[in-house]
């Protein structure tokens, strides 16, 4: 099949394109570069994808690149998301998160490609108790979440009014390999590594729902390749760690003190908890986590170590 990855030099977009290229599909990748997508995601498969540097907000750019090529799927992951670059800049998020997926939908609306929109569990908003359903209410409360779903409203809304293929994954919190230094662990391992001290929001009881990114992109394929029309699914791990948790753990594999940790004060509209309940993909797609929560950050951890340069990037991140 020929499959189109937009944000493909990104985190999750390039693992998804590796599994894709080792499964013998012929993948073509789209990413403007910014910030958070680098080549080197993709050095493994070098010479075995087409790679096109444009930024889904052309939309004549875009154009001008499904003319010249034959897609089956779009796999969109390309999205600003970082929430509190979402805070301080909120325009750039609904222009790429927003606008980015209708030029895309047009694409796939125009030439019938099948589509699939990588969402997050952020547009469900906090829970405190209890998992989210694919049925729920969303209720996003950044402005990166609100862009995320308002973007999920627009396929929904081609699906009913177009009659588009498209479909929609909704992913809990991703670790991994090739993460770009801006989240929670990559920043504590670099300034772990460095001497520093990890700036930890509020008392760090913020709960999270961990999955290894290469069960994450499984997933998407999954879905991608499996799913139907209309199709959303969530795609989590089951796994809640609190961000102290996941403090101590780095500290343990470092071996680090305690007196590393610097709690500052909680972001804006931090939501306390989010978790989502993935029982439909298990049971419809047989699909299932593969990573657990300490083996994986462990291998993260030696893969930043191997790799000490990724996490010496720049770019607009905050913790």
């Amino acid at each position: 099949m020929n499959i189109c990855v937009t944000g493909g030099a990104g985190f999750i977009g390039s693992e998804i394109v590796r599994q894709l290229v080792a499964s013998q599909h012929e993948v073509l990748v789209i990413d403007s570069l910014t910030y958070a997508g680098d080549l080197f995601n993709l050095t493994e498969v070098k010479g075995k994808i087409q790679f096109f540097q444009v930024d889904i907000n052309d939309k004549q750019e875009i154009k001008e690149v499904f003319n010249s090529v034959k897609v089956d799927l779009i796999i969109n992951c390309a999205a600003e998301t970082h929430v509190d670059n979402s805070i301080s800049d909120p325009g750039i998020f609904f222009q790429t998160n927003i606008l980015g997926t209708y030029n895309l939908l047009e694409i796939a609306r125009t030439q019938s490609i099948k589509f699939l929109q990588v969402s997050t569990d952020e547009v469900y908003g906090s829970k405190v108790e209890g998992e989210f359903s694919e049925d729920s209410i969303l209720n996003p409360s950044s402005p990166y979440s609100a862009s995320k779903a308002s973007a999920e409203m627009l396929v929904n809304s081609y699906i009913s009014t177009y009659n588009s293929n498209a479909l929609i994954v909704r992913c809990s919190n991703n670790y991994g390999p090739h993460q770009f230094p801006e989240k929670l662990i990559p920043v504590f391992l670099s300034k772990l590594i460095s001497g520093g001290k990890v700036p930890l929001y509020g008392n760090g009881a913020n709960i999270r729902e961990w999955i290894h990114v290469s069960d994450s992109a499984k997933g998407i394929i999954d879905v991608a390749l499996q799913g139907k029309r209309g199709d959303i699914f969530n795609i989590s791990s089951s796994d809640f760690r609190s961000n102290i948790e996941v403090t101590k753990l780095l500290l343990s594999i470092l071996d680090k003190t305690e007196e590393q940790i610097e709690y500052v004060a909680d972001r804006p509209g931090h939501d306390f908890r989010y978790a989502i309940d993935s029982s439909k993909i298990r049971r419809i797609l047989s699909w299932q986590p593969l990573i657990g929560f300490d083996e994986g950050l462990r291998s993260t951890v030696e893969w930043y170590l191997a790799n000490p340069n990724f996490l010496t990037k720049k770019g607009p991140a905050h913790v």
